[in-house]
């Protein structure tokens, strides 16, 4: 796994104030206006949110960088979009 200083955001998400399914719905949403292979950073703080959206993304395909608390109650998901060519 690269380091984290190493790894380019292409887009942040700030959904925090959303519960679930919403935010795997609109972290889903956001994915699809990226292209294969950029990165996306999901901002929650909902803590259900940093199982389950990982989770279900993982199931679509793409690649899960962190999960990291970064605040009392502010969670970062990254993860990078899949890409049909590998």
């Amino acid at each position: 796994m690269p380091e984290k200083s190493e790894i380019k955001i292409d887009k942040v998400l700030d959904i925090k104030g959303e519960i679930c399914p919403y935010t795997f719905v609109k972290s889903k949403l956001a994915l699809e206006e990226m292209e294969d292979g950029e990165v996306l950073k999901v901002i929650v703080d909902y803590p259900p949110a940093t199982e389950n959206v990982p989770r279900s993304l993982e199931k679509e395909g793409n690649d899960i960088l962190s999960v990291e608390k970064t605040g009392e109650k502010i969670w970062e998901i990254v993860v990078r979009k899949k890409s049909d060519n590998i």
